[in-house]
């Protein structure tokens, strides 16, 4: 029988890995076909941003309600579901005669893949021992970093012999396959009984969360002090307040606002949004430098760029294993130490900086993400009861999508705010030829120091949550 376990819980491992891959992915494949997509359907840059933020704003505001509803139906249910709708969504999205059903059938796509990310931890916690926890979401770690990173090389490669909508065709077959792994695989899980949805807490929650990524991603472009921006933000901290308020009232809450009461719970979610944020002010600016400074193709910056994950492969699954033999406090802090001191090098980089040089500090953050993501992980999913394990899941994934969100929001704004200042004393100084490469390399050297300073508040937020994750799942 143990045998029989012990097999089982590797192949559900396989089946949930790809819906974790899988979503992600498609995150961050599309953001390298934009200039593709543009020039087929004939739409400028503004519109065809709303194809990755209508991905993201969907996922990042559901992602909580899913894990509420994977905790009263069962996870199994509500991962295949998932599977199948973001399958779907992805046939529409290749189909698409014009840029506004490409927009309306990503949010389709978003749908089903946030049921995938909010409970594919879940599942994994549910399904292996404590002991093993760290080892198996480190390799679900290495999964979603993997994914987030592979993506433009992947996009790029797909652009480049295919068209755009390969990339959302190539979703089809892998999709079939992994539902029906899933289905035959997967044994259900426990549902909670005589439970009903909070539908007063899942509204004000969404409002909460889609008006203020909203806001925040588009805070630039709008500009931080207009009407609509500001406005945004006030609806968002009236619909928190309005959550916390229903929350507290129900006698069966969306969120179990107990569970943040939980030292480990709280501080290391808050350690996951600033690792994502420093992550992804990476992510964002550096293949516009590759591209407009460095000349690179799309195909090669992706390569480029895989030096981080190709790293994180390798790390996270033996740092979650080590971390089961002693504690996910110590690692975790470490692995955001390294990430700050990645993004101090990455701020040195100039305008003729070797590739291979680049590719090693790319090198450094991958060690240091994959030192702190799954004991982080592990921490997070082994303090909560196991009747929560949904929640934790889809918070655990809220806080790397927000993480995201507001990291390209971040970047976007301190590249955009200082790139002008450096070019005008440019030319003031001098008469090179090169003042716009020069300005946008200073400009990038900001957001990477300001990724620097938030990596090491994490490390701080890390080392203050306490020594050792709460058992409560494991009873």
């Amino acid at each position: 029988m143990e045998k029989q376990n012990d097999k089982y819980k590797w192949r559900a491992l396989v089946a949930i890995a790809i819906g974790t891959f899988m979503g992600p992915l498609d995150g961050s494949i599309v953001n390298i076909t934009l200039p593709h997509i543009s020039s087929s359907l004939g739409a400028d840059m503004a519109t065809v941003e709303w194809v990755v933020m209508s991905y993201l704003l969907v996922i990042s505001s559901l992602l909580l309600t899913y894990g509420r509803l994977g905790d009263m139906y069962g996870h199994k249910k509500v991962y295949i579901t998932g599977f199948f709708v973001f399958t779907l969504g992805s046939l529409f999205c290749g189909l698409s005669p014009n840029i506004w059903a490409l927009i309306s059938f990503r949010a389709v796509q978003a749908l089903g893949a946030g049921m995938m990310m909010a409970i594919g931890p879940a599942l994994i916690t549910s399904i292996f021992p404590p002991q093993e926890r760290g080892k198996v979401l480190g390799i679900m770690g290495s999964t979603v970093a993997s994914a987030l990173a592979f993506g433009p090389a992947l996009g790029g490669i797909l652009v480049d012999f295919f068209g755009w909508r390969s990339i959302f065709f190539i979703n089809l077959p892998i999709g079939v396959i992994a539902i029906y792994g899933a289905v035959t695989v997967l044994r259900p899980t426990q549902a909670l009984k005589d439970q009903r949805f909070d539908i007063p807490g899942a509204l004000t929650l969404f409002l909460t969360l889609i008006t203020f990524l909203l806001s925040a991603s588009h805070g630039q472009q709008w500009g931080w002090s207009s009407p609509v921006v500001i406005g945004l933000f006030l609806t968002s901290l009236v619909m928190l307040i309005s959550f916390i308020w229903v929350e507290s009232r129900v006698p069966q809450p969306m969120i179990d606002l107990k569970l943040f009461k939980i030292r480990m719970f709280s501080m290391a979610n808050i350690s996951s949004l600033i690792s994502f944020m420093a992550h992804f002010s990476i992510i964002f600016i550096l293949p516009f430098y590759l591209n407009e400074v460095r000349k690179l193709e799309p195909s090669g910056a992706g390569l480029l760029m895989t030096a981080s994950p190709l790293i994180i492969l390798f790390v996270a699954p033996m740092s979650g294993a080590l971390s089961d033999r002693i504690g996910s406090r110590l690692l975790a802090s470490m692995g955001l130490g390294i990430v700050s001191t990645a993004l101090l090098f990455m701020s040195t980089i100039k305008v003729d900086t070797p590739l291979v040089q680049i590719s090693l500090y790319l090198a450094v953050l991958g060690l240091g993400l994959g030192l702190f993501q799954s004991p982080n992980n592990s921490a997070i999913m082994g303090s909560v009861p196991r009747n929560r394990l949904g929640i934790a899941s889809s918070t655990l994934a809220s806080m790397r999508n927000i993480g995201m969100v507001i990291g390209i929001a971040l970047a976007g704004a301190i590249f955009t705010s200082r790139q002008p200042v450096y070019l005008e004393n440019l030319k003031a100084a001098s008469s090179s030829i090169n003042l716009n490469s020069l300005a946008f390399t200073y400009a990038m050297h900001d957001v990477f120091l300001a990724g620097a300073i938030l990596s090491a508040v994490g490390v701080l937020t890390s080392l203050t949550r306490g020594k050792t994750a709460e058992t409560a799942n494991n009873s």
